[in-house]
C-alpha cells in the first residue's frame, strides 16, 4: 500500500488541494447565505414558507449536499491518503497535530452549519445576521492554522 501511495503522491496531493478549496468555498459561502436568509426574513418581510424562503432553503441544501459534504469527504479521504504515504508526516513534529486539530475544527463547523440548516427548515432559527457574519470568520482561522502549519512545518 505504501508503494502505491508513494507513486500517486503528487496526484493525491493535487486532489486534496482541489477538494479543500471546494470545501472552503462552501464554508465561506453558506454562512453568508444564512445572513441573507435571516435578513430577508426579518428585515424584508419574507415569510417562512414563501417562495423566497424556499429559494434560500434550496440554495442552502444544494450547497451543503452537492458541494460541501462531498468536498469534505474527498478532503478527508485524500488527506488520510497523504498521512499514510510513507515519509510525508512526521508525528513527532508539532505541525501535523495543529493541522489535525484545525481539520477537526473545520469538520465540526461544517456539522454546525448543517444543524443550523435544519433549524431554518423547521422555522426555528434564532440567530441574527450579525451572528452568522461573525461565524463566517471561523473557517478563516482554521485555514490560517492549516496553511501556516503545513508550509512552515513548525
Amino acid at each position: 500500500m505504501g508503494d502505491f501511495l508513494a507513486e500517486w503522491y503528487l496526484w493525491t496531493k493535487a486532489l486534496h488541494v482541489v477538494s479543500v478549496m471546494s470545501w472552503m468555498a462552501g464554508l465561506f459561502y453558506l454562512p453568508r447565505l444564512y445572513v441573507y436568509h435571516v435578513e430577508g426574513l426579518r428585515k424584508q418581510g419574507v415569510q417562512p414558507g414563501s417562495e423566497m424562503d424556499l429559494l434560500f432553503q434550496h440554495q442552502e441544501r444544494l450547497l451543503l449536499r452537492a458541494i460541501m459534504t462531498p468536498a469534505m469527504v474527498a478532503s478527508w479521504v485524500f488527506g488520510l491518503a497523504l498521512v499514510l504515504t510513507p515519509g510525508i508526516v512526521v508525528w513527532s513534529e508539532v505541525w501535523p497535530w495543529v493541522k489535525a486539530l484545525a481539520v477537526l475544527g473545520m469538520t465540526a463547523f461544517h456539522m454546525w452549519l448543517a444543524a443550523r440548516r435544519k433549524l431554518f427548515l423547521a422555522g426555528e432559527n434564532g440567530l441574527s445576521g450579525r451572528h452568522y457574519r461573525m461565524m463566517n470568520e471561523v473557517p478563516t482561522v482554521f485555514m490560517l492554522m492549516i496553511v501556516f502549519a503545513v508550509i512552515l512545518k513548525f
